[in-house]
């Protein structure tokens, strides 16, 4: 029996040995499969902006358990959401939920051209060279392979569809090329999100990182408005992983973007009188402000935050430094450094990776933008018989300067080069819009426009037509679209925000305003007066000019009556007068006025007059006195705001 206890204590030691040991198993498990989210410097965008590119999201991954060689990877779904519309382009694509896949892009472990980084590293890769970059819809998953720098090589099985582990896979019996670019499609149900189903992500277990990328992400941030404190508008973005393995995301959400106002607006005012010509030559031609003799109005649009103003693709960065014609933006230039910061209104544009798919260079293709930054400029109550122009290039200068910045903008329409366009009005209203073909990141820039405006005098068919024009300077084009859109349906950029018009030039009238401070024919005395029309005028090459006169009679008559109605005579022609005496009446229909005393105001429709008054008794046998009318016009007394001689007194 002592034995047997023995022996039953000896077992319960083992039992407990045992049971405090950690199977063999359990030691090699690997860590979990965890990410780290993060977005590096959230870029600022443009308030007005409907499909701004907001900064990228990488999730630096770690851990789980790699897939052998040969073996099915884990499919994984990634879905991003912003706290706006997403606006990325999309595409047609049977094999996509709702029909449509996007530009969106999901980039595994950051493949360069060429399957290394560039030396030294950022430095974008040129037109031409080797590309390696392999892209896949993501929205058929047997034919999507991930691919990695630390990923062994070697061949997927025959016989079988992929996803398999290697640097190949095997599609319907061909060894193609894994995938590391995934293409992703609009959420259906949604317009704030973009899903990549069925990615295979290989764990990088203990001896690597997998770096998982979301780029080309557009996002409405005029939908979002413009902050009224101190923190400015916030674009988040957030992303949730899940499929056939455990994936843990840290920092789930992620700031990628700043919204602020882009566009600066201001614009100088100008006044016209109708009766003068306006640049216009010897010949009767209008000229150009650009040309010596001509004048211009200044129509200012500058940027609110350095890089506001940006070209298409990276082609055109820093090809024209100096005057001279701008080259040609070429969509076939790639853009397709992981993380470089190009500063243009593309994205990241992946070389092709087979048939079928829209990683191309050419007008649609993932990640190009249609045009570079452009900016409108719209003229409004344009009068008859006015003709306006502007240069077809433009150099753009640093903001509040002279300085050349380095940057170009070119006329829609206009070709470029050198030269004036004149500007085509449709009923009262014309626009013009220009395109930022180079420019300058690390500098707030300007866009200075002069705007010529010309006419030939004809007032007597009331030309050109008077008024006050106005401006309004914006991004375009503005588009009523604030989603995302198909190819060819809405263009990228595009912008939401109208700013309000300006005054920018005024043609008013011409006419001379005079006063005569008394006049009377009371108490036996009579006033004479005398209007000269001076616009003949052979030494200081005036445009002679006619118009009528109209009197306003301030005062009362004999008796405490009223003072007489406004009187308009008829055309007084240029070097003749307007004579008559309030007791008689006059020449060219004034009337008398018997009984008036007070004062009167004369308004010529012609620009130079000067008059003269003459107060006396009956025959002028006792007392007489005579003076000149004060003119009320620049310069002078500067009351009405119209331009004609010295006062006289």
């Amino acid at each position: 029996m002592a034995d047997f206890r023995k022996l039953l204590f000896a077992f319960a030691v083992v039992a407990l040995i045992l049971g405090l040991q950690v199977p063999a198993s359990a030691q090699v498990n690997a860590p979990a499969f965890a990410c780290t989210a993060n977005a590096g410097v959230p870029p600022i965008v443009r308030a007005e902006g409907v499909t701004e590119l907001v900064g990228d999201l990488i999730l630096n991954c770690t851990g789980g358990t790699p897939t052998p060689l040969g073996s099915l990877i884990p499919l994984s779904n990634v879905q991003i959401f912003l706290n706006t519309n997403v606006t990325s382009r999309i595409f047609a694509a049977s094999l996509a939920p709702d029909g449509y896949e996007s530009e969106a892009t999901m980039l595994i472990d950051e493949p360069y051209p060429g399957g290394q980084p560039p030396t030294p590293a950022g430095t974008p890769a040129t037109p031409g060279g080797p590309t390696v970059q392999t892209a896949c819809q993501a929205v058929n998953n047997t034919s999507c392979a991930d691919y990695g720098t630390f990923v062994p090589g070697g061949a997927t099985p025959v016989g079988a569809n992929g996803p398999y582990k290697g640097t190949t896979t095997l599609i319907n019996g061909t060894l193609t090329p894994s995938y590391n670019v995934f293409q992703g499609f609009p959420t259906p149900g949604t317009a704030n999100s973009i899903t990549w189903l069925g990615v295979p992500i290989d764990a990088p277990g203990t001896t690597g990182v997998r770096v998982i990328r979301i780029t080309n992400i557009r996002a409405n941030a005029c939908l979002l408005g413009v902050s009224s404190t101190f923190i400015p508008t916030q674009i988040i973005m957030f992303i949730s992983v899940n499929g056939s393995q455990q994936v843990t995301i840290s920092n789930p959400q992620q700031l990628v973007a700043y919204a602020q106002p882009g566009l600066l607006e201001s614009n100088g005012s100008a006044s016209y009188t109708q009766c003068n010509n306006l640049n216009v030559d010897s010949s009767g031609n209008i000229i150009p402000g650009s040309i010596s003799g001509g004048t211009a109005v200044g129509l200012t649009a500058s940027e609110g935050f350095a890089s506001s103003f940006k070209v298409r693709s990276y082609s055109q960065s820093g090809l024209v430094t100096a005057p001279g014609a701008p080259l040609p933006d070429s969509p076939a230039s790639l853009q397709n450094i992981p993380g470089f910061s190009y500063n243009t209104e593309s994205g990241y544009v992946a070389t092709p990776g087979g048939t079928g798919l829209n990683f191309g260079t050419g007008t649609g293709a993932v990640g190009l933008a249609d045009t570079g930054t452009e900016i409108s400029f719209t003229i409004a109550n344009i009068g008859a018989g006015v003709l306006l122009s502007v240069p077809n290039t433009i150099y753009l200068v640093q903001s509040g300067t002279s300085i050349l910045s380095g940057g170009v903008a070119v006329l829609l329409g206009s070709g470029g080069g050198a030269g004036n366009t004149s500007i085509g009005i449709s009923g009262t209203t014309g626009t013009v819009v220009y395109e930022i073909v180079a420019d300058n990141p690390n500098e707030f820039e300007s866009l200075n426009v002069p705007l010529t405006v010309g006419f030939v005098s004809n007032t007597g068919q009331n030309l050109p037509g008077v008024g006050v024009s106005t401006v309004q300077v914006n991004f375009a084009p503005l588009s009523s679209v604030p989603t995302e859109a198909t190819e060819g349906t809405a263009p990228i950029p595009r912008f939401c925000q109208k700013y309000p018009s300006a005054n920018v030039f005024t043609i008013v009238t011409c006419s001379c305003n005079l006063l005569f401070p008394f006049v009377t024919n009371q108490a036996g005395f009579d006033t004479g007066i005398a209007i000269a029309n001076t616009t003949t005028d052979t030494l200081n090459g005036v445009v002679p000019q006619q118009g009528t006169v109209t009197l306003t009679y301030y005062g009362g008559t004999t008796g405490g009556g009223a003072a007489p109605a406004t009187q308009v005579s008829s055309v007084v022609p240029s070097g003749s007068e307007l004579v008559f005496t309030l007791s008689n009446g006059g020449n060219l229909g004034i009337a008398a006025t018997p009984g008036f005393q007070g004062y009167i105001i004369a308004r010529a429709n012609f620009q130079y007059c000067h008059a003269f008054a003459f107060i006396s008794d009956l025959g002028a046998q006792k007392l007489a006195e005579g003076y000149l009318a004060i003119q009320l016009d620049i310069p002078g007394l500067n009351r009405t705001g119209q331009y004609g001689e010295n006062e006289g007194h």
